[in-house]
């Protein structure tokens, strides 16, 4: 997992790496997920997992005690007493050479990928968000279309603020409006991310930018199964799935 999403990559407020467990016990059986969640925990201790490798971290702010009087503390000692270590590699993933950024560009159909705020050496594409461009100019409807049937998802919320038209697109999985300025200034009429503020939707429009919300789910939730099936190849002796029972909290109704 380091070599894959090294963890100086990380944002500096993030919590990634090994959270739970013993570096020295065995691990034969692996599930991993979206968020650490009772269904997802009831999941892992049902199948006897030994790791879970789990996008967003917990424990994420520190834990002054471990008790049962809140959901977060409940379920850490739950994987505890089961003997579940839990791995996070969070922004580091998201920034990764072959990340989840990076897959959801490819996904899209956006090329010439580049980092958005680099890491170390350009050349090496590390670092925060995605920027590329279509083969060829699509209007915003087909654009949507195309995201829609890539990530299996019905609807897509969206802020049309440069007129209808998608050619240079910039990529931020999870919430990710805070990388608005950094798109424009990199030339984008369009953002895809996750989720993003009321306010951030105004901005978009008043800089003359498009944007298309996937859902926080939609945008990260694919990236833990392809993980699963990278670390399946890699340990081939392991049992490692993505979790069955992990589902978006948001619907349509």
């Amino acid at each position: 997992m380091e070599k894959f999403a090294p963890m100086h990559l990380a944002e500096d407020w993030d919590n990634v790496g090994l959270l739970v467990g013993d570096r020295a016990l065995p691990v034969e059986r692996v599930m991993t997920c979206l968020t650490v969640t009772p269904e997802t925990v009831d999941e892992a201790v049902q199948r006897r997992a030994d790791l879970i490798v789990t996008h967003h971290p917990i424990p994420f702010r520190p834990m002054k005690r471990l008790t049962t009087d809140t959901i977060a503390e409940g379920l850490v000692w739950q994987l505890a007493r089961a003997g579940i270590s839990v791995y996070s590699p969070h922004t580091s993933f998201d920034s990764a050479k072959d990340g989840i950024n990076q897959s959801l560009g490819q996904r899209l159909g956006v090329g010439e990928l580049e980092s958005l705020i680099p890491q170390e050496d350009e050349m090496q594409n590390l670092g925060a968000g995605r920027f590329g461009r279509l083969a060829e100019a699509q209007t915003l409807a087909q654009f949507v279309d195309n995201i829609k049937l890539n990530l299996s998802i019905e609807s897509v919320r969206v802020v049309d603020g440069a007129g209808g038209s998608v050619h240079r697109v910039a990529i931020a999985c999870g919430s990710g409006g805070s990388f608005l300025g950094k798109a424009k200034a990199r030339g984008c009429d369009t953002l895809v991310t996750g989720e993003a503020t009321f306010h951030t939707c105004l901005e978009s429009q008043a800089r003359g930018m498009s944007l298309v919300l996937l859902g926080h789910f939609a945008s990260e939730r694919f990236a833990v199964e392809t993980l699963a099936e990278l670390l399946g190849a890699s340990f081939a002796s392991l049992e490692i799935w993505a979790s069955a029972t992990e589902r978006d909290p948001l619907s349509w109704m």
